[in-house]
């Protein structure tokens, strides 16, 4: 973790924090502990909803974006190397000190190292805890202005962005269930972790929508699907889905659910957009979902709705249509 790293870097390491000045920390873990660093000097850049109102929680300024110059830039890599290296690009474009780089080796630390060693002189690193950490001085934006990358226009002619989900195309997943859904959906659909867009510019084909509520805990997904998404009757939500609060209860919802946040499957992420959407459901509404195969929702599903059938799929993925919410946990 990026804690003890940082620890030892300030406390003997070889990096001099500046003395004055607020700290711009890109991505850093949720349960990343800064105490060698002074609260109120940091500002944390955080465009990922839950994550963001974690550190907000804990007393930290957190933006979704940078908007002035910083001291110092510390960022913590992200699993995309092109996000990775576009946040590099932005931390030594804010920062009028040292950048430091921080990430663990699972997330390409030191590939970055590598790459970077070969443009400036870099000092470090500190290696610690299956990870490494490192920094260069001021003066170092124009070695990486190639770096930097942000939202465009994929051959199919949506708009996405590094680290956004499915960032190089349709997602297949996506595709399957866009075929399945029915022309009736209801007057007011929402259309669960969006992403990009894909599912919601399906749902507003259909004359008989009236609002489709578009809820993205990524922000930077989310404004991609506002360049993709350009119908009226779209309303954007930069929102946890899990806590998101509809303005009334949907007809319908739409969903392909994260399931993993690091490496690893992790079925509860789904598990909680299934119970989100019973919540968000009217009491005769529907739910159009699909997922990964291998993953556990049946039991969950059939926990939360009346009634579950699985509606087709592929060897890859199954499609799920349940109805009639239940309101409480049996």
């Amino acid at each position: 973790m990026i804690d003890a790293r940082l620890e030892r870097a300030v406390s003997g390491g070889g990096f001099d924090l500046p003395d004055t000045g607020q700290i711009a920390v890109f991505h850093p873990p949720v349960d990343a502990e800064l105490d060698v660093l002074s609260k109120e000097r940091c500002h944390i850049i955080q465009d990922f909803k839950p994550f963001y109102d974690a550190w907000e929680a804990r007393g930290y300024a957190v933006m979704r974006n940078t908007r002035e110059r910083y001291a110092a830039s510390i960022v913590c890599l992200p699993r995309s190397k092109v996000q990775a290296r576009a946040m590099i690009a932005e931390g030594c474009a804010v920062s009028d000190g040292p950048v430091v780089i921080d990430g663990q080796k699972t997330d390409g630390i030191d590939s970055i190292l590598r790459e970077m060693r070969a443009r400036v002189t870099v000092q470090g690193p500190i290696s610690k805890a299956h990870g490494k950490l490192f920094w260069i001085e001021a003066g170092a934006s124009d070695f990486f202005a190639d770096w930097e990358v942000g939202p465009a226009l994929t051959e199919g002619g949506f708009w996405t962005a590094p680290g956004v989900f499915s960032s190089d195309g349709v997602d297949l997943a996506s595709a399957l269930l866009a075929e399945t859904l029915p022309d009736l959906m209801g007057a007011h659909v929402a259309d669960l972790g969006a992403g990009w867009g894909y599912l919601s510019a399906h749902v507003l084909s259909r004359p008989a929508v009236e609002a489709l509520h578009v809820v993205e805990a990524g922000n930077m997904a989310l404004e991609c699907a506002r360049h993709n998404v350009t119908d009226d009757r779209a309303k954007f939500y930069w929102e946890d889905v899990t806590t998101w609060e509809p303005p009334y209860r949907m007809d319908a919802v739409v969903m392909n659910p994260p399931f993993h946040s690091g490496r690893a499957a992790e079925p509860q992420m789904g598990q909680a957009f299934v119970a989100a959407a019973a919540r968000v459901l009217s009491p005769n509404g529907d739910l159009w979902m699909v997922a990964n195969r291998h993953l556990p929702y049946e039991a969950e599903l059939k926990n939360r709705f009346a009634h579950v059938e699985e509606i087709g799929g592929d060897a890859r993925f199954k499609l799920f249509h349940a109805s009639r919410p239940n309101r409480r946990r049996r």
